[in-house]
């Protein structure tokens, strides 16, 4: 079985029951004044006599342990009692905000066997404890002696749980039961203590008491084992590896020294004198540890620089990912430009869907109209039957000679030929008139275009009015309108033979004379650019010399970094045998042990001396360096100002 948590929090999973003594005199505790805990409440009186504890339980290694005091621990409990870390060991009980889940003790607890067995253990252990108890006492247990019985268990197993006379029994029997995480604690009802031998409530009731036997059993077994997680400075060895081992000693020493500093000490040089002899700390150790430690802050050195080194590297792509924005267009106009293309699309398709829904209109009144056509053509054509009878009957009533009849069929006959005559006469005349209808819209658009195109050549020549003199008043722009009954009003304007075209020749004869000026200005510019190219070409030979001296520069700055390269690498072989020779101190004081610490300090400053003067030229020469490249960059600019003045005023004249 596992044992309980601890609610101190200790190592051991096992409770440290042992309250501060505040001292007489001297400072008080960094923590505040102690809690003090209440007295030992008296226990239900019973009708078993109650013997003395467990011999362990006052000699415990870990609860009364001769090596360590009281003080600097934390009391458990005090009279006001603070909220533990187990879930119910509070005294008021907190509503929980979801219903726990109550598990089923999967052991027979029916069994008459198997509660026998249980039986005599709890009396074996409680007979071992010091509890008087007869043997057939829980055969028939009664209300006080399950009390009296319960408390003694939970006692075994926090001696500090306070059980106070003036809370109910019922109150005051989940809360330690919770606290030690009993599992089936859901399983158990406060009713049954009234009358815990009930058959139906003492099979729980008994299998609670005998877990809390094993354990008690468990946590006996436990401090009697001198485990190294007890923490008992007088269990560890001479030598040790164990890191509870370590511990344990630590919270010996953190223990004494705490006292000391009650009562008013700074300083513990005899607490630290005993763990410097209990650990054996001779120089040689000392020595020993610097050097891990030193070890230790080379690796810490080294994992801080390939960090830093991973950084540049981040730095390094996030720099190139920025410039690559920077450099790339900005998204915005991207999306603007593909919204100005979806919404020149949606004008084109809303267009289009008022074209189809104004030929559906379209297609919609004509099929109306054709509906309306049909039923005059239905009723003319019932008319015509009508007439057609009613002349049948004429006919028929008439007396009509043969010759008669002859001379009207052969009428009809010539009326008939005539009719479609006319018919195909009428055809020919509508198809003469679609090809005129064809001919004349390509004729109207060609004009059209070239009207359009007269239009954008004056936009073109900046002659809309107001014209230059001596064309003030003239207005050379045409327009065309074909829906005018009369082909000589189609296009109107001022007249073209007598207002334009002598306007326009006006306006070439001007442009003429411009052009002539602006050849002779032409001409006197190229003189000056020639002049301008001589002086350029004197500038580049000038700009040559520089170079020439840039470059003299440039061998200087290089000769000057090959010295400053030699120097460093004569540094770094210095500091290459100056560290030879400090590993070389290193063993020899790791050796002999005397003086170690004063040639090692020695030969470190004259590594640092090094260091710092290899530094020193190393700057020099970087400093050096980036002055003559900033002088050469300076020059190289100023020159490339000079020639771009020259080009802008060559392109400005």
């Amino acid at each position: 079985m596992q044992p309980p948590p601890d609610p101190s929090g200790s190592r051991s999973g096992l409770p440290m029951p042992t309250t501060i003594k505040k001292p007489q005199a001297g400072r008080m505790s960094i923590s505040g004044p102690a809690l003090r805990g209440p007295p030992l409440p008296q226990q239900v009186p019973s009708t078993i006599k109650r013997g003395g504890m467990l011999r362990t339980q006052n000699t415990n290694p870990l609860l009364m342990s001769a090596s360590k005091t009281g003080y600097g621990r934390t009391p458990l409990h005090s009279s006001v009692r603070r909220g533990s870390m187990w879930p119910g060991s509070s005294q008021g009980s907190v509503p929980s905000s979801s219903q726990p889940t109550i598990l089923k003790d999967p052991r027979n607890l029916r069994d008459r066997g198997f509660q026998q067995k249980m039986r005599q253990d709890i009396v074996s252990w409680l007979q071992n404890t010091g509890f008087d108890i007869p043997n057939g006492v829980l055969q028939s247990v009664t209300g006080r002696d399950f009390g009296a019985i319960f408390q003694h268990l939970v006692s075994l197993l926090d001696p500090e749980w306070p059980f106070k006379l003036e809370v109910r029994w019922e109150e005051q029997f989940f809360p330690p039961l919770r606290a030690l995480c009993y599992p089936y604690v859901g399983a158990l009802d406060a009713k049954w203590l009234a009358t815990p031998a009930a058959p139906h409530s003492w099979p729980s009731l008994l299998a609670m008491l005998h877990w809390l036997v094993e354990m008690g059993k468990a946590r006996l077994h436990y401090m009697e084992s001198c485990h190294p997680t007890l923490h008992d400075a007088s269990l560890v060895p001479d030598e040790f590896e164990d890191e509870h081992h370590h511990q344990a000693l630590a919270m010996d020493h953190y223990v004494a020294a705490y006292e000391m500093y009650l009562f008013g000490h700074d300083l513990f040089p005899e607490q630290e004198k005993v763990l410097e002899d209990r650990y054996g700390m001779s120089n040689l150790v000392i020595c020993i540890i610097l050097e891990v430690l030193s070890l230790e802050s080379a690796k810490k050195d080294q994992r801080v620089i390939e960090d830093l080194e991973l950084q540049k590297e981040k730095l390094k792509e996030a720099s190139q990912e920025l410039k690559q924005l920077l450099k790339a267009p900005p998204p915005i106009d991207h999306l603007k430009n593909t919204n100005g293309y979806l919404q020149h699309d949606r004008a084109k398709f809303e267009a289009y869907i008022r074209q189809l829904e104004d030929r559906k209109q379209s297609g919609m009144d004509t099929i109306a109209n054709e509906k309306a056509e049909l039923a005059m053509a239905s009723a003319a054509l019932e008319k015509l039957k009508a007439e057609h009878e009613r002349l049948v009957d004429i006919v028929k009533v008439q007396n009509l000679s043969p010759e008669e009849v002859v001379r009207m069929n052969t009428e009809y006959d010539s009326l008939s030929r005539d009719l479609e005559n006319l018919k195909t006469k009428i055809s020919d005349a509508n198809r003469m008139v679609l090809k005129l209808e064809v001919s004349l819209t390509k004729k109207v658009t060609e004009a059209e275009e070239a009207v359009d195109t007269y239009t954008n050549m004056l936009s073109a020549l900046n002659l809309f009015p107001p014209l230059p003199p001596p064309l003030n008043d003239v207005n050379l722009t045409l327009q065309l309108n074909t829906a005018v009954s009369n082909p000589q009003e189609m296009l109107f304007g001022a007249g073209i033979r007598e207002v334009i075209k002598p306007s326009l020749n006006i306006v070439a004869e001007m442009k003429r004379t411009e052009r002539a000026d602006v050849e002779s200005e032409r001409i006197k510019v190229d003189d000056d650019l020639d002049q301008l190219t001589t002086e350029c070409e004197n500038m580049e030979q000038e700009v040559v010399e520089v170079v020439n001296k840039v470059n003299a520069l440039n061998d200087q700055a290089d000769e000057l970094r090959e010295v400053a390269q030699q120097e460093a690498q004569v540094s770094n072989a210095r500091a290459t045998r100056l560290e030879r020779e400090l590993a070389q101190a290193r063993t020899s004081a790791m050796a002999n042990g005397v003086g170690v610490k004063s040639r090692l300090q020695a030969v470190q400053i004259a590594y640092r001396e090094q260091i710092d003067k290899v530094d020193r030229l190393r700057d020099e020469t970087v400093r050096a360096i980036i002055k003559n490249s900033s002088d050469i960059v300076a020059f190289k600019e100023e020159v490339s100002k000079q020639l771009q003045y020259l080009r802008d005023f060559a392109e400005a004249n």
